[in-house]
């Protein structure tokens, strides 16, 4: 054997030994808290619960442990210890009323080493991520939202005019509009409407190994974070490849659209955006100060592209698959669009009170197959005691959107798409609560939402008014059924 070899043998024997250990403090932990901890299903030695997670997404496994464990559910992956709220009345109880104790993030070994620190969503709660959070909520707070409206309409059109063009290439059209819309507004920057460069480094850096941002992906790595450092030549390096990729990736996505605003502000060729305000404000600090206010505004631009992109366009696909699925759906928003917009004119925001069934149909897209199912996981910064249970100092906290978008109790016959569940008897919106869940909670709740839901009402509303969704047809004119099937990650 050579002597790498026996390192490497040797490395993982004493991890594996230092799980076992870990495991049996945490256990000797708790016992002395004197209270149970919450049901969860029985445990595998060292590995916990890890290998009982569905493939097709953990939040399918959460909400099956529901049905036998209740809606606060007790797990471990290897020994990371994991709370799963399946209810939403647990997670307000927990995430919003308590959210001074329960707005931390875990830890993640994979952050760094993937290059995906610079999202400020991910940090430990603290003043290093109120600096940011402040820093966005500028620019991006409900009220300050509306001066977007025209460029959003803009990039609307080019967004039609792609699909008229190339149909079956609509998912880039889709990403190519989020991403368009973010750019204007972080960067001042008018994409092209197709095969732009600067979003292609974007969607390329985003879209890419993003399973890192899962509790049940971050499990190994945090407890064997050599498997980051492995050279690309050996054997089982796939994650340290992804990594060094995605690293590569994402500088090239912070970097190239900063010093083209850098750039465009030295020539005195910039417009109104995010960074061109916040580097004209830079100016005013002190020299000292500004490399760390420089670190934070491409932490925060960088972010916004990051998080706008992925999961407004995901929302969009969802939404075509609807329609193609639920043509009577699609007919009757037509046939309302038509009745309040006419055929002379395209949709714009002033018509949204006049046609509560686009909301209805956004709504119930972001209902019925939630994108980011399980969101980003939450962590406890001191113990906790909920309805009897014990909930340990630093146990990630994940919701679990999903289970709580097949709640029967509030969504009768959930598995369907009804848009009609958000409407009274008038045809109005009802005021049941929107599904705000899949942006978040407490205090990490999702500060770009404002942005993101009107990005998404007039994308929906204007295709609806322009095209008509169904399945492909075969060389005999007849449909071609398909199964949809969905990507695994963060975001689905």
């Amino acid at each position: 054997m050579s002597s790498l070899d026996t390192r490497f043998t040797l490395i993982l024997s004493l991890s594996v030994v230092a799980i076992v250990l870990v495991d049996r403090i945490a256990r000797k932990k708790k016992a002395a808290g004197g209270l149970p901890l919450p049901p969860g299903p029985t445990q595998l030695p060292i590995v916990g619960n890890l290998l009982s997670l569905d493939k097709r997404g953990a939040f399918h496994t959460y909400l099956d442990w529901a049905a036998t464990y209740g809606d606060l559910v007790y797990a471990r992956f290897l020994n990371e210890e994991i709370i799963v709220i399946n209810s939403k009345k647990i997670a307000v109880d927990l995430l919003e009323k308590r959210s001074n104790n329960y707005s931390d993030r875990p830890f993640l070994a994979a952050l760094i080493p993937f290059g995906w620190n610079f999202n400020f969503g991910n940090a430990h709660y603290g003043e290093y991520w109120r600096v940011r959070r402040k820093l966005f909520h500028q620019t991006f707070r409900a009220e300050a939202v509306a001066k977007f409206r025209p460029m959003q309409l803009s990039k609307m059109h080019d967004l039609l005019t792609n699909v008229l063009e190339e149909p079956e290439d609509y998912v880039g059209h889709l990403e190519s509009y989020t991403a368009a819309i973010a750019m204007a507004a972080v960067y001042g920057y008018d994409t092209k409407p197709r095969n732009d460069p600067l979003v292609a480094i974007a969607n390329k850096a985003i879209f890419g190994p993003l399973k890192v941002l899962a509790p049940e992906g971050t499990a190994l790595v945090n407890k064997f974070p050599f498997l980051l450092r492995l050279p690309n030549w050996f054997p089982g390096a796939t994650i340290a490849r992804n990594a060094r990729m995605s690293y590569n990736n994402i500088q090239d996505m912070i970097e190239a659209p900063h010093e083209l605003v850098v750039k465009r502000v030295i020539n005195g060729t910039e417009t109104p955006s995010l960074v061109s305000d916040m580097l004209q404000r830079m100016e005013e600090e002190e020299p000292d100060q500004v490399p760390a206010f420089q670190a934070i505004l491409k932490d925060v631009s960088s972010t916004t592209i990051a998080a706008a992109s992925e999961s407004s366009t995901a929302v969009l696909v969802v939404f075509v698959l609807a329609m193609v699925l639920h043509p009577e759906a699609q007919q009757r928003a037509r046939a309302q669009i038509d009745a309040v917009v006419g055929s002379d004119r395209l949709p714009d925001f002033n018509d949204r009170e006049s046609l509560p069934y686009v909301d209805a149909i956004l709504r119930e897209s972001m209902r019925w197959e939630p994108v980011t199912p399980i969101g980003l996981p939450h962590a406890t910064t001191a113990s906790d005691v909920y309805e009897g249970y014990f909930i340990p100092k630093g146990a990630t906290i994940v919701a679990n959107a999903w289970a709580m978008s097949r709640d029967e109790s509030i969504y009768p016959n959930a598995s369907e798409f009804k848009p009609e569940r958000w409407l009274d008897a008038d045809g109005q919106l009802t005021d049941a609560e929107p599904p705000n869940f899949v942006f978040g909670w407490g205090r990490r709740i999702c500060p770009g939402r404002h942005a993101a839901d009107a990005t998404m009402w007039i994308a929906i509303c204007s295709l609806l008014s322009n095209f008509e969704f169904h399945k492909a047809k075969d060389a005999q004119g007849k449909d071609v059924d398909f199964v949809p099937k969905f990507t695994a990650g963060f975001v689905r």
